[in-house]
């Protein structure tokens, strides 16, 4: 096991061979918990289709700029666009994983009822600034759709695609959080489904 409570996968493969990333699968028959896997297991799908048009695009764009030296303003706007879906659209499945930067120090002072009130601590205090940030991205989001605002550039696409992605984004990692905080003060987080392999 990690520091985070995840199985290390590296571990138990050959040198050189990495393990393919996966949403982790629910351990327990919460049906809040399996929704939010299957919504995470979607999105992860999608960012990493985000990630390949990205790079495509970028590709595409130094190709044209470099054999035809043709302005390309709109790759990057699109690619920006794209990477900013895939970051924040990816948070909650980071979260499920707990792979967000962490202190494995303090775990293994701790004893387990300290740490896991640490862990309700952190996890109540991340939801609580993670809901101020979609909040304030869907604020964002609803006044560049109200005033049309568009980004600066020749092509000017609108600026609500990236703030409705932050704040889609955010949101799905504040369920995520207040999904795991339940489980902790409900004590539902006992395993009753095994793990998948």
């Amino acid at each position: 096991m990690s520091s985070h409570g995840v199985q290390d996968a590296a571990s138990s493969l050959p040198d050189g061979v990495h393990a393919p990333p996966t949403v982790p699968r629910p351990t327990t028959r919460n049906p809040l918990e399996w929704m939010l896997y299957y919504i995470n297991w979607c999105v992860v799908i999608v960012a990493m289709l985000a990630l390949v048009g990205a790079a495509l695009v970028l590709s595409y764009s130094v190709v044209v700029r470099y054999l035809f030296k043709s302005p390309t303003d709109w790759q990057d706007e699109v690619a920006v666009f794209l990477l900013v879906g895939v970051t924040f659209g990816c948070g909650a499945m980071v979260q499920a994983h707990r792979g967000h930067v962490g202190i494995g120090v303090l775990e293994s002072v701790l004893s387990v009822r300290l740490n896991s009130l640490r862990l309700l601590f952190v996890d109540t205090v991340s939801g609580l600034f993670c809901a101020f940030f979609a909040w304030k991205s869907w604020t964002l989001c609803a006044e560049a759709w109200r005033e049309g605002q568009t980004t600066s550039s020749t092509w000017g696409p609108p600026l609500w695609i990236p703030y409705s992605l932050m704040a889609a984004g955010m949101s799905l990692l504040v369920v995520q959080l207040f999904c795991q905080i339940l489980l902790r003060l409900t004590g539902l987080f006992v395993k009753t489904v095994p793990p998948a392999p």
